[in-house]
């Protein structure tokens, strides 16, 4: 299905004589519902007043079918701007209403993405670092699995190292024929770098490198443990199972051949006894492929399991969702692809900022660790109970408990994602869970409050008469249900999820001035007036679908009361 911009688009440039020019959403309303910059862009090449280009095709776009859709004017300063006809809105509306894939597309049918997220270390349980990456890349793949692309959902475990080796020495010592927690095993990895040598870790992990069966098979248990745990935490936080978890360990075997092959095609080059890339004719650093010492890198694994993916899956795209501290690594990782030959899939790095506490300081516990995720979710639940009690003191423990997670979570979730990623967030936990403002929780208690308006109507029949749907408030509602394909789209081309969260809180607002404005359920009896009834719920049930579903695709459950 097209999206109305696109509609509008392919109009425009059917008179456009072959230019490339915008089509925005103005602001400010009075500029229209649409606006598009291309009579400057006509008047630039040919010499002429912006106005006068406007006109004239003003008056060519009038002799075709738009003129069904939209008035169109001519501002002063040249622009021309679309209103879209109230009638046009109405018959969308019942279009929508009888679409269950509106917002889907099939644009990606048979085409592969990749999506590498969260991506955590094994052996240690996730931390408030690990919030963006999950829930961001998460989002992302429901974007691209809504517009009919097939999603790989990667995780990529840390999960190679002497760090592990540390661990597996620590289970020789002291945890053998012990049931293992993650719990147990952070203790033991923190038991051993205190009181075993460096050369212990280093040592049992030459032994993993080695094939010791003994090793391997501590080495496997330690990694499912962590996985188990991993997916309790993904369950808890609503996020999808993944695909796969396959690390940094799966390329171990495929580092020697690699460094030959570079080697042999004259990529590599030898510096100080390591093995480097030169990248300076692209004004970056060497990458370092390996040590002076024979030890590889992450960098040397990173580029093995691209070519992996790239040769196994033959993805469209590749999507890292990593920090922004690791600009430069995939910078040099992207550069190296397409020298190699690595470069039939589009490489991004979907980057993003730091997690910081109201202080504006990087969070962190009094003692300066590192705060656990599970102890932020375990917060954001808590206080999102006491939310829940109030607004609604007839729940029982069990019920509150219930939207109190589903609250919390999509508070944490909504926090993250209406910002920009490459911003640094701030956990401001009023803020996240104020009713009344920009908020998850404002998004969830506005769906519940349309369901709940659908469900005292009780049963009505028909659409209605939707030419009675002629308050303002409604054409803004109807306008806003337009645009949702269109949002969707642009998210995934521009790999965030801010303009998806701002498009839904500008439709939950809207949505609320409607009820405040209209009083749904408050016409008198008689039969032009259940029509306008009808009318009235068809608008606000539909807006209730499209605001769970693009709430879902965010990764946002919604409750059917607060």
């Amino acid at each position: 299905m097209k999206t109305f911009q696109q509609l509008l688009r392919e109009r425009i440039a059917a008179v456009a004589d072959g230019v490339d020019f915008d089509v925005l959403v103005p602001s400010d309303p009075t500029f229209g519902d649409y606006a598009t910059n291309i009579a400057f862009v006509l008047a630039k090449k040919e010499g002429r007043k912006p106005v006068d280009v406007a006109n004239e095709l003003k008056d060519k776009l009038g002799r075709g079918t738009l003129p069904k859709m939209v008035d169109i004017e001519v501002a002063p300063n040249g622009f021309l701007n679309f209103f879209v006809k109230s009638e046009f809105l109405q018959k969308e509306l019942l279009e929508i209403k009888s679409d269950a894939r509106f917002g889907q597309s099939d644009e990606g049918a048979g085409k592969k993405v990749i999506v590498e997220y969260s991506s955590v270390n094994m052996a240690k349980p996730m931390h408030i670092g690990h919030l963006r990456s999950t829930i961001i890349g998460d989002a992302i793949a429901n974007i691209y699995e809504t517009l009919g692309y097939d999603v790989i959902r990667w995780n990529y475990l840390g999960d190679w190292g002497t760090q592990i080796g540390k661990v597996i020495a620590g289970y020789k010592k002291w945890g053998a024929d012990k049931e293992l927690t993650l719990a147990d095993i952070l203790k033991l990895y923190v038991k051993a770098s205190k009181e075993l040598s460096e050369d212990a870790g280093r040592d049992e992990f030459r032994q993993l490198e080695e094939g010791n069966p003994e090793t391997r098979r501590i080495w496997e248990l330690i990694r499912s443990v962590s996985i188990k745990e991993l997916e309790g935490v993904y369950k808890d936080l609503g996020v999808h199972g993944f695909d796969t978890y396959k690390g940094e360990s799966a390329y171990e075997s495929e580092l020697k051949p690699l460094i030959e092959y570079l080697t042999k095609n004259g990529t590599v080059k030898e510096s100080e006894g390591a093995l480097i890339i030169d990248l300076e004719k692209h004004a970056l650093p060497p990458a370092m492929l390996r040590k002076s010492d024979g030890a590889t890198l992450y960098f040397t694994r990173d580029l093995a399991s691209l070519g992996d993916r790239i040769n196994t899956y033959h993805p469209a795209k590749v999507l890292y969702v990593v920090a922004n501290q690791q600009a430069l690594h995939f910078e040099q990782l992207f550069t190296v692809a397409q020298n190699v030959g690595l470069s039939s899939s589009e490489l991004v790095h979907v980057k993003y900022g730091m997690v910081l506490g109201e202080d504006g300081k990087k969070l962190a516990t009094r003692e300066g660790k590192v705060v656990s995720l599970a102890d932020v979710m375990e917060k954001i639940v808590d206080l999102a109970g006491i939310t829940v009690k109030e607004k609604n003191p007839s729940l029982s423990v069990e019920e509150v408990m219930e939207v109190a997670h589903t609250v919390g979570i999509g508070a944490l979730k909504y926090n993250d994602l209406k910002q920009h990623p490459y911003s640094d967030i701030v956990f401001d936990w009023k803020a996240m869970l104020d009713m009344s403002g920009n908020s998850g929780p404002y998004l969830q208690y506005t769906y519940a409050r349309l369901v709940s308006i659908v469900s005292k109507a009780g049963k009505h029949d028909g659409e209605g008469d939707m030419t009675t749907l002629s308050e303002p408030s409604a054409r803004t509602l109807m306008r806003q249900l337009l645009d949702f394909p269109n949002v969707i789209k642009e998210s995934a081309e521009r790999y965030t999820l801010n303009g998806l969260a701002l498009y839904l809180y500008e439709l939950a607002h809207r949505a609320n001035q409607f009820y405040e404005q209209v009083h749904i359920l408050n016409s008198p009896a008689g039969e032009d007036n259940t029509a306008r009834l009808s009318a009235r719920l068809t608008l606000v049930s539909t807006t209730a679908r499209v605001l769970k579903d693009g709430l879902a695709l965010l990764g946002i459950k919604t409750p059917e009361r607060i």
